[in-house]
Order: C-alpha cells, then structure tokens, then sequence
C-alpha cells in the first residue's frame, strides 16, 4: 500500500495522484485529499486503486445524498458540491483537449447547469437474484438492489417501485434480464433491452404493466421540448437531462443563419426543427430507422420543411457536393471519425456545430479541423449528467 496525495480529477471519474513516478487513480476521492491505497489493477506506469485509509479528508467533501453511492456504477462526485463538480468538469475537459488534440479551449468555457437531482428522463435497469432489481456494481455483473434512485425523474421511480411490487406476482417473466424506463413526465414506457436466450416478450405483459404504470404499453411517447413536440419511439434516442433539452438546443444552434443546414446524427429531430424555422432548406440525416421515422412525423406535424434521410453520415457526405450553410453534428461516444472529418474538410462550411458526449473523441475531431483553417467561436460544457464523469460539450466552430 501506497500514500497519495490527490491532485486533481480526471476524466473518468477518478482521483489522480503520483507514488514513486506512478500515476495512481482512485475513485470517490477529492482534490488535496491524502489516502493510503490498496492497488487494484497495475499497468506499466500506471496503477488502479481503492483507499484502504483516509489520511486527510477535504473541508470540502459533503454527505452524498444517495445510500448506493460507490455501491452502485453510476455515480462518481456525490461527495462533492454540485458547483465544484461543474467547475472541475469545465477544466478536466480543459485538459482531455490538450492532452488528446494538442489543442488549447477558449480562454472562457462556458456552462450550463440546472437542478442537479431527479434530471434523468430515461434510466436502465437489470434483474438480479432473489427479486433484486436496480444497477450493476462498477466493474462487475453484480446487481445493486435499488428501491430509488436520486438522478432519476420521479415517475421514473414510481415506476421502478411498482416494478418491484410487480416481479413477486406469478404472471412476472422471470426471464427478464433489462429494462429501461423512459418518461415525459406524464407517462412512463417500458422497453425490454435484454431477456435470458433473447426470449420474446408478450404484448400482454406490457397491457398488463400498463395498469399499474400508465405508458408502460406505449410504442412512443410525446415529449415536449425546444418550442417543439416530438414524438420519440422506443427504439429512438433522445436526450436524457429533462432540465436541459431547451439550452442545449438554443446554444447548439446559436448564431445558424443562411439558406441551407444539415443536422448529422439527428435523431428524432430536436435540432433539425428549430433549424427549419431559420433556414430554406434542412436535412436530417441518420441511420437508425425508428428515428428517422419519428423525425419525418415530427417535421411534419410541425409544419416545418425538413427532409429525413436514413443513411451513416459519412455516407451522405460523400455523394455532397454543394457546400451548407451551417452544419450540426450530434455523433456517438465515438465522435465524427476520420471519414465524416475528411469530408468536412472537402466542403468547408462556414459554420460548424459540434455536439459531444465524449471530450477525447471531441479533442481527435477538432485537431483536425482547427488543423484545416477552423477555430473555435464558442465552447460550452452544459452538464447534462450531474454527480457522474460525463462531460457534455457543445463547440461553435468557424473558418
């Protein structure tokens, strides 16, 4: 066992520290703590731990509010105040930038925050043994039994209540595996995301749990956010921090003007209508089918002008030769790639919007257009996950 002193969070949710020339990352602990370690996992130069002992514990450390805290593997900065989490998120990101692009944020990174607990619109959920129902432990299949969860909407936990009230009754499949519970603060659907040899689930089930859990049944759910209505299916995705959907939209599409836009990964639509109320012509480009049916509904129930296109985004791109006006890119964890990257660079819009869930994959793509003439404008971390690592970033970029 090793003394650390901590210096500082990084992206992931530990602490980091040096012994003997080794960096040392821990969870749960604060900058400016000092802990004894007990080594988990060891790389060359690196190693993984957990605190054996507190040494000096900082004046800044709170109660978390959450009885699962470091039990559960969705948490990580319970034990911090919320404005620490968001100041050390903005410099982490800060950080995730030089390190992996070699690049330097603005002077200023905005942010954006809002209530910090009961945000999550949509969470997931798995069964265990013994009636058990709640989160997965970090870094294990273990099932955390959870009777409530503190980031999670009310109805969401109402929900989860009458779940486990529900899986004691004989007509409960017990071949259930996990369920995600999505509400728009009205109803609360229930989708089945895995089942012991993938086995189908009954639609009676669903009629069933329905009773108990209005929406339960539904296919889609209305969701309202950005001036817009939007119907989102159970097999689309949308954003999960029901505080901050109207933010986001308003700092993503920010300073947009001209004739022409496109909105890459779009989803069921929540950038692409507002961009229909700015320009003469929006696309909607993305590749999961269910969304893109929801998007062709919502643009047309809106009244907007917006076509929808089921393609991968580099597909798309390659075949475009006329340069938007604007574009707005939402990717996945894995960001824009090489191949959306090099097409951006081929058709140089004057304005970029780049929405990230993930800083490194942010700092891979940005490098290589700020590296084709491009410089950021603005860049705000709107913290869409509070009490956990996850860093969200929107970037105005301009050439």
């Amino acid at each position: 066992m090793a003394e650390v002193k901590i210096e500082k969070w990084v992206y992931g949710g530990a602490g980091l520290g040096r012994t003997d020339g080794q960096v040392t990352l821990v969870p749960f602990v604060m900058p400016g703590e000092q802990v004894r370690v007990e080594p988990v996992k060891q790389k060359t130069g690196m190693v993984e731990g957990r605190v054996a002992e507190w040494l000096e514990r900082s004046e800044a450390r709170i109660e978390p509010a959450c009885p699962y805290f470091e039990k559960c593997g969705g948490c990580h900065y319970q034990m911090a105040p919320y404005d620490m989490q968001v100041a050390q998120k903005a410099e982490i990101l800060r950080e995730v930038l030089r390190r992996v692009g070699k690049i330097e944020a603005p002077e200023k990174i905005e942010t954006i925050s809002a209530e910090p607990w009961g945000y999550r619109n949509r969470s997931q959920f798995h069964f265990g043994p013994q009636h058990s129902l709640g989160f997965k432990a970090a870094g294990s299949d273990r099932v955390v039994d959870v009777d409530k969860c503190p980031i999670s909407a009310p109805l969401i936990n109402d929900a989860l209540k009458k779940l486990r009230g529900l899986r004691r009754d004989k007509h409960f499949p017990r071949f259930l595996k996990e369920i995600e519970l999505f509400t728009n603060g009205e109803q609360t659907m229930v989708n089945v995301l895995s089942t012991e040899g993938s086995r189908g689930v009954a639609k009676g089930f669903f009629d069933w749990l329905g009773l108990q859990i209005p929406g339960a049944s539904e296919g889609a759910l209305e969701y309202a956010a950005a001036g817009e209505k939007f119907r989102v299916s159970h097999k689309s995705f949308f954003q999960v921090n029901r505080f901050l959907a109207d933010e986001m939209v308003k700092c993503a599409i920010e300073g947009a003007e001209g004739k022409t836009a496109l909105d890459l990964y779009a989803g069921v639509g929540l950038f692409t209508l507002p961009l229909a109320r700015r320009f003469e012509k929006v696309t909607g480009v993305e590749s999961d089918g269910s969304a893109v049916r929801d998007l062709e509904f919502n643009a047309e129930r809106s009244g907007v002008k917006a076509k929808a296109l089921r393609l991968q985004s580099e597909q798309y791109l390659e075949n475009l030769t006329a340069t938007p006006d604007f574009v707005l890119a939402d990717p996945p964890r894995s960001g824009l790639g090489k191949a959306v990257v090099k097409h951006l660079v081929r058709l140089l819009p004057p304005r970029l919007s780049l929405v990230s869930c993930d800083p490194a994959t942010l700092a891979r793509d940005a490098a290589v257009l700020i590296g084709a003439g491009y410089r950021f404008e603005k860049m705000t971390m709107i913290d869409l996950f509070p009490q956990t690592y996850h860093i969200e970033t929107i970037v105005l970029m301009v050439r």
